[in-house]
């Protein structure tokens, strides 16, 4: 099994980049993902020197995408946002940037298009991607998500896009939002070593926000280890990274959330 991960955004309403580095290095956490909130906050070159400082690996940095906009001009600030992402992936030595495409622009129901203006977008920020030597991962996320969060919803339409990009892009999987998916073994086999990230968390029953109500590993009703096991086979050796989108959890005291991540690691995961 990969070494655990913090995703930043599981403790963002106690914790800062700061406390968070400090906290996974005191908790023996081996590796983090911030969200460029946090990064930016915190300013990239100290961050990128306190992580390495502290002797952490980045899995990842959240996140890219967010391209289909109601104009040309919201289209290039998303370019030039993402842009801006790859150097901090780049500075930070991040496994990969993790793109979150977007959704429909406000008031469109074009779905064809908007999944037009995401493909569009990667293929202009490729180059760039490719120079630094940084993978752009590619998250589905549910299907509930698909008006307001990414059009990409299975793992098989973002392996089909990788397809059509080529080098430079692979997928993130997180089982959030692939768990349910009756494809889902084949496409994790077809992803091969385009993983270029796997994040968990679990799906609680009943959900009381299809966004932020995510339980730790092994509360909810995802089989982790199943998926965990369909990564490894397809030869996926990184980190496994914990991303727990809250309000209960935001609430709690950050290293009990730390100290709880690592028993799931090792017995839910």
């Amino acid at each position: 099994m990969g070494p655990l991960s913090l995703n930043t955004v599981t403790v963002k309403q106690r914790w800062d980049l700061a406390h968070c580095i400090e906290g996974c290095a005191r908790h023996g956490i081996p590796a983090i993902a911030p969200w460029r909130d946090v990064l930016q906050a915190m300013g990239v070159a100290q961050a990128a020197k306190q992580i390495r400082d502290a002797g952490l690996s980045v899995s990842g940095l959240c996140r890219g995408g967010m391209f289909p906009a109601t104009d040309a001009a919201g289209r290039a600030a998303a370019i030039e946002d993402n842009r801006r992402a790859i150097a901090e992936a780049q500075a930070l030595g991040a496994a990969c940037l993790v793109m979150v495409c977007g959704g429909l622009p406000e008031g469109s129901r074009d779905l064809e298009g908007a999944r037009s203006m995401v493909a569009e977008g990667l293929a202009a920020i490729l180059p760039e991607a490719r120079a630094a030597g940084v993978t752009l991962a590619l998250e589905p996320l549910h299907p509930m998500t698909c008006a307001d969060r990414s059009v990409l919803s299975t793992t098989s339409q973002a392996l089909d896009l990788c397809d059509a990009l080529g080098a430079g892009t692979g997928v993130a999987l997180d089982v959030y939002h692939i768990w349910w998916d009756p494809e889902l073994a084949r496409q994790v086999a077809r992803a091969g070593d385009r993983i270029a990230a796997f994040h968990v968390c679990d799906w609680l029953v009943p959900t009381t926000d299809t966004v932020f109500d995510r339980g730790l590993p092994g509360d909810g009703v995802i089989d982790i280890p199943h998926i965990r096991g369909l990564v490894e086979a397809a030869g996926y050796r990184g980190a496994v990274e914990a991303e727990i989108l809250s309000h209960r959890w935001w609430q709690q005291d950050p290293d009990l959330v730390l100290t709880l991540l690592k028993e799931r690691h090792a017995e839910a995961c």
